[in-house]
C-alpha cells in the first residue's frame, strides 16, 4: 500500500513517488544549468547560478514530503544532509559557500539522481 501525505498547495493527497520524480527533474536541471562550466564561470554566471541554487532548494523541499518509511527503505540516500541543505540555503546562513555548492553540483548531484532513479 503506498503512503500519501497531506500538501496544502498540491490539492488532494499527493503520490510521494511524484515527489521523487520531481526531485530527479530539479537535480537534471542542475546538471544541465552547469554543463560545460568550470566553478568560477558558474558563481559569476548570475542567472544560471540563481537558478541552481533554486533547484537545489527545491530537492530538499521536495524531499520533506517523502514519507520517513520510505526514507528508512532508502538509507543510502542523504535525506538528512538534502533537507539541511535546502533550509541552509533558503535561509543564508552565513551565506553561501561556492566551494562546498560546487562540490554539491558535481559529485553529489550526479549521485542523488543514481540513487532516487533506483527507488
Amino acid at each position: 500500500m503506498s503512503e500519501k501525505i497531506a500538501d496544502p498547495d498540491a490539492g488532494p493527497d499527493r503520490e510521494w513517488r511524484f515527489y521523487i520524480a520531481d526531485m530527479i527533474a530539479f537535480a537534471e536541471k542542475v546538471e544541465l544549468y552547469t554543463q560545460g562550466m568550470d566553478q568560477t564561470g558558474f558563481v559569476v554566471s548570475g542567472l544560471n547560478y540563481d537558478a541552481t541554487v533554486r533547484n537545489l532548494e527545491l530537492i530538499g523541499e521536495a524531499a520533506t514530503h517523502i514519507p520517513l518509511s520510505v526514507r528508512a527503505q532508502h538509507e543510502n540516500i542523504p535525506w538528512r544532509t538534502v533537507i539541511a541543505t535546502r533550509n541552509r540555503l533558503i535561509h543564508g546562513y552565513l551565506g553561501i559557500d561556492n566551494d562546498t555548492l560546487w562540490s554539491i553540483i558535481k559529485t553529489d548531484i550526479p549521485a542523488l539522481i543514481r540513487q532516487l532513479y533506483t527507488i
